[in-house]
């Protein structure tokens, strides 16, 4: 028992809440475990003496563990298990929170246009899937178009089970990691686990693009040229730039589906984030100022912290092609601003730019050793962050 009563009541439940993330533990193949290897605390009590208040204050931040708990669940499975069709039938699993859920198989991905994420797809046996989720909380419904009442916040997820890097394949070494290459897709339903818990009073839309990236005799070449949801060509200089291949054609068909108020897309993107930022920050690109530091107070206040990234002409200039209308990679120098850039070239309406934002969590995704509310292993890193985003400023 943890005494209390000196907090304010929602201290004491951010208290528990720090406990509930502490004890996260992914044992679901553990067989042969010792028992002096178990987890040996079962039950914490945290006395206040405002039970009530507390109880108040602690019924969102548990939606919000669960919302963790279920991306860390998800980031944890082995890519034999976890594949794009795996993880689609587990995000109708949200539909028992009032969450709406709707897959899309490859034939409807081909109808539509999802080149780029089907180039991606297309040298591995387990067939892609686009998983849209809809939590109308503010609305309580849709209009004929099947749109949310209210134009919804949106937030896009890049999941790639695993990635070998297809025919530009990785290194042997540290490929096993690769199975949390779908933690901005995880964080995303997370997320919408989380809205759907708490009863959030918005309008919200996650979409979630699942693909495999491995090398085949069907799988996509360097040099080939795929055609965009948006219409765009993009010339495939390297196949293990694929995460931005399978953003692309989901947020443009999310702006045009939906047209939000803004997207937020997560993505496990670049190995360059981490060379600029290390494991202690997410990187943050955006054209909207308000959005990003809104992303960035959301961030520090629940130890999610981002850091500002720059875009610009210059940086779009590395990814121009000499034959379509862009080339996936930019080079080595920048290499997260450039993905990031390439990102951008997907997000526009007929009234100019949309409100976006781009979060490079390849550093912040697995933590390799233990932290005061994140065990060693999958992070959730997203999930609480946009929450807070959501419930300072987009609800009611």
């Amino acid at each position: 028992m943890i005494a209390a009563e000196a907090l304010p009541a929602p201290l004491a439940a951010a208290l528990a809440m720090g406990l509930l993330l502490r004890s996260y533990r992914f044992s679901r193949y553990r067989t042969t475990e010792k028992e002096e290897e178990k987890p040996k605390l079962e039950r914490v009590t945290v006395a206040t003496d405002a039970t009530a208040e507390a109880k108040t204050a602690w019924s969102p931040l548990r939606a919000a563990a669960d919302g963790v708990f279920l991306a860390r669940d998800l980031v944890s499975e082995p890519p034999n298990i976890l594949n794009p069709e795996e993880m689609a039938d587990r995000c109708q699993g949200l539909e028992k929170l009032g969450v709406q859920v709707e897959i899309l198989g490859p034939k409807e991905m081909k109808k539509l246009g999802f080149g780029a994420l089907l180039g991606v797809a297309q040298g591995s046996a387990c067939e892609p899937r686009v998983v849209v989720m809809q939590w109308l909380g503010a609305s309580g419904g849709k209009n004929g178009k099947g749109r949310a009442a209210q134009n919804p916040v949106a937030f896009i997820g890049k999941g790639v089970t695993f990635d070998t890097g297809g025919i530009s394949i990785r290194p042997a070494a540290g490929m096993e990691d690769m199975k949390f290459d779908m933690a901005g897709s995880a964080a995303v339903v997370g997320l919408m686990a989380a809205l759907a818990g708490r009863r959030a009073k918005v309008d919200a839309v996650g979409l979630v693009g699942l693909v495999e990236n491995m090398p085949s005799g069907t799988a996509q070449r360097p040099g080939d040229v795929v055609k965009t949801y948006s219409g765009q060509t993009v010339e495939v200089i390297n196949t293990d730039a694929e995460g931005r291949l399978v953003l692309a054609d989901v947020i443009a068909y999310c702006q045009e589906r939906f047209e939000p108020r803004f997207m937020v897309d997560l993505a496990t993107l670049t190995g360059a984030i981490i060379i600029a930022l290390g494991h202690e920050h997410a990187g943050l690109f955006s054209n909207d100022d308000e959005l990003a530091g809104r992303i960035l107070a959301a961030g520090k206040a629940v130890a999610e912290p981002c850091w500002r990234m720059p875009l610009g002409e210059a940086y779009d200039k590395q990814i121009k092609s000499d034959i379509a209308d862009m080339k996936n990679v930019g080079g080595r120098p920048g290499g997260s601003v450039t993905a990031a850039q390439f990102i951008q070239r997907f997000v526009s309406t007929k009234s100019g730019p949309m409100p976006w934002a781009h979060l490079d969590i390849a550093g912040t995704a697995w933590a390799t050793k233990d932290q005061p509310t994140v065990p060693k292993g999958a992070t959730g890193f997203g999930v609480r962050l946009l929450d807070r985003l959501v419930a300072e400023h987009y609800e009611g």
